[in-house]
């Protein structure tokens, strides 16, 4: 029980629900190890975390290539000694409708949001077996439990990795601890990934009104590794009170 000592290797961790994520775990004493795409985003990160008394390294990690992630869990394995918890924060929504056609974007968020995490349970899946000991949380979204217009694909994604979720847990024997959280509107960039104007218009102004800070849900995260190792929280949807 408790975050003293933990290892917690974060994708996504440059902002939203990632960067809180791994503030508030490295306030409560896990070792965060952060990665994504945005170098200087990241260095502030882990600098900030470090100038408040926790303990962080980063490594520029694009979740589309298996081998940054390899090397993500290698450096945390190199600077922790081992890794207790993965949590697969990196996300895109460049959601749209189906005969706007952006073939595209369809293929960014199945490159991001399922690949990404699978690629990120490839990596850690080993060594948590060798362990015998570990915890996988990936955040999925609520976009998969209310299928709306122009989140066809997003939602698609989304629930894929439910799915894989909910698998890989009955999988996963007594040791290995298997989590999913679906994040309600969040006050992050999420609408700065959409490549349709008015979308990307409409969806932020939803987001001013409708949405909570990303605190919440890195509060969800913290709530399911400081559960002893025999509690294992399988699904976590976390929400505005005003969301429909």
């Amino acid at each position: 029980m408790g975050m003293d000592g933990k290892v917690v290797v974060i994708t996504g961790a440059s902002s939203g629900i990632g960067r809180a994520t791994a503030t508030l775990l490295a306030e409560r004493g896990a070792f965060v190890v952060l990665g994504a795409r945005r170098d200087s985003a990241l260095a502030e990160v882990s600098g900030a975390i470090a100038e408040a008394g926790g303990m962080a390294v980063h490594k520029v990690t694009d979740v589309r290539r298996r081998d940054d992630l390899e090397a993500l869990v290698a450096l945390a394995v190199e600077r922790g000694g081992r890794v207790d918890v993965l949590v697969n924060s990196a996300g895109i929504g460049p959601i749209s409708r189906f005969d706007a056609l952006r073939v595209e974007d369809w293929d960014a968020m199945i490159d991001v949001n399922l690949r990404g995490t699978l690629y990120g349970i490839a990596a850690v899946l080993p060594l948590f077996q060798r362990q015998k000991s570990g915890h996988i949380i990936n955040i999925v979204s609520t976009a998969g439990l209310k299928i709306l217009p122009t989140m066809g694909v997003y939602a698609a994604t989304k629930n894929a990795v439910r799915t894989a979720t909910e698998a890989l847990r009955q999988e996963a024997g007594p040791h290995l601890r298997v989590t999913e959280i679906s994040p309600g509107f969040v006050a992050t960039d999420f609408a700065a990934s959409m490549t349709d104007p008015a979308i990307r218009e409409a969806m932020a102004k939803r987001a001013a009104t409708v949405s909570i800070p990303p605190e919440a849900i890195a509060r969800g995260v913290v709530y399911a590794i400081e559960q002893p190792d025999d509690v294992d929280v399988g699904s976590i949807v976390i929400r505005p009170t005003a969301q429909d």
